[in-house]
């Protein structure tokens, strides 16, 4: 069973429906006992980080999702909150991934937020099996992981080379949206259960 983490972040019934499209089970949960016992764990976000990070912490899951040693997937702002520190909200973090998130500079030309589809490269993990660099997946954010060891794909918006997704152990995450991203984001998410 697959837990989706329940911490009153956005984007939960579009990650509840790509995974009913892929015929995959889950349960939506914020109870400790659900989250570690679960196979996989998915950690969806839209939103501000630091009101994110301050619903983890009040529904006392910081510490539960940085123990648990199970493939865990978060998304967007989820994967955000899995990084060290969020220039939105100057927010502290989980720290599992050893990178900051920033907010885009404005230039000339390139829309800020980042929005729509935009190719991936640079793809170097099982989350991507049989996914083909440069591939297009869907983008919505203001502000960015860095590149960083744990880089496993990246992305340019502007002059702005970021971590599309990132790993460490046994934590991945994705900085676009897999779940609004097509037949290349349900095959990521299969990728995903399949690890």
């Amino acid at each position: 069973m697959i837990a989706i983490v329940d911490y009153d972040a956005g984007n939960i019934k579009s990650v509840m429906n790509a995974l009913r499209r892929i015929g995959a089970e889950f349960e939506l949960s914020a109870d400790p006992g659900s989250i570690r016992t679960a196979s996989k764990v998915i950690l969806p976000g839209v939103g501000n980080a630091a009101e994110a990070m301050n619903s983890l912490r009040n529904k006392g899951l910081v510490d539960v999702i940085k123990g648990l040693r199970k493939p865990v997937l978060g998304i967007c702002v989820g994967m955000q909150l899995m990084c060290r520190h969020s220039e939105e909200g100057d927010a502290e973090c989980m720290g599992l991934f050893d990178c900051d998130v920033c907010r885009f500079s404005c230039e000339p030309d390139v829309k800020v937020p980042h929005m729509g589809w935009n190719s991936i490269s640079n793809l170097d993990s099982k989350l991507f099996k049989s996914i083909d660099e440069g591939s297009f997946v869907y983008f919505v954010h203001s502000y960015y992981p860095g590149l960083c060891t744990d880089t496993i794909a990246t992305c340019r918006h502007g002059k702005t080379l970021f971590s599309a997704a990132l790993k460490y152990e046994n934590f991945y995450g994705t900085q676009f949206h897999p779940e609004k991203s097509g037949g290349i984001g349900e095959k990521i998410l299969e990728n995903f259960l399949a690890l």
